[in-house]
């Protein structure tokens, strides 16, 4: 798995092949047919070692402004952008894909509602301000901007939670 996050992330996930992979292993493509079904089988695997680290590691600043955790999660995310890249690209076409896809979204979303539920948002508004978040979040991975813009853009963001969407 480590040679795939390597190579997939390096490399692309199109462009890296399972010999390729088992090269970097230094085992047999057969080997690791053994243990996954496909590429998308192995991606999946990654994607999950992957998230279950950034959680892990997410969980040492949940006590930090809300801001800086969006910004901390765009940071570690930015990583693996051909990874985020992938998956938006295969989930349609791979159901394995598709359906990590769909726990990760269910997952970043609930995150999403507690970090602005904390950060004062109205009842009403999380759901809406949880879909602008994930837009954020994936527009600042898609398209890269310096530290200070990525903060100004999530400060925005965030402050916007201080006041309260109603307050006009």
């Amino acid at each position: 798995m480590r040679a795939a996050a390597t190579l997939f992330t390096d490399v692309g996930y199109d462009e890296t092949s399972t010999t390729k992979i088992a090269t970097a292993a230094g085992v047999t493509t057969t080997t690791i047919y053994w243990y996954f079904a496909d590429k998308d089988a192995l991606l999946v695997a990654v994607l999950d070692h992957v998230l279950e680290a950034a959680l892990a590691e997410a969980a040492l600043h949940s006590q930090r402004p809300w801001a800086d955790q969006v910004l901390w999660a765009v940071d570690r995310l930015e990583r693996y952008r051909r990874l985020v890249t992938v998956v938006h690209a295969r989930a349609p076409i791979s159901e394995s894909i598709g359906a990590w896809h769909d726990e990760f979204h269910r997952l970043v979303d609930s995150m999403m509602v507690d970090g602005f539920r904390d950060a004062g948002v109205p009842e009403s508004d999380l759901d809406a301000m949880t879909k602008i978040g994930v837009f954020v979040v994936e527009g600042l991975l898609m398209h890269p901007q310096s530290e200070q813009d990525r903060r100004a853009v999530v400060t925005l963001l965030t402050g916007q939670t201080r006041r309260g969407s109603g307050s006009s």
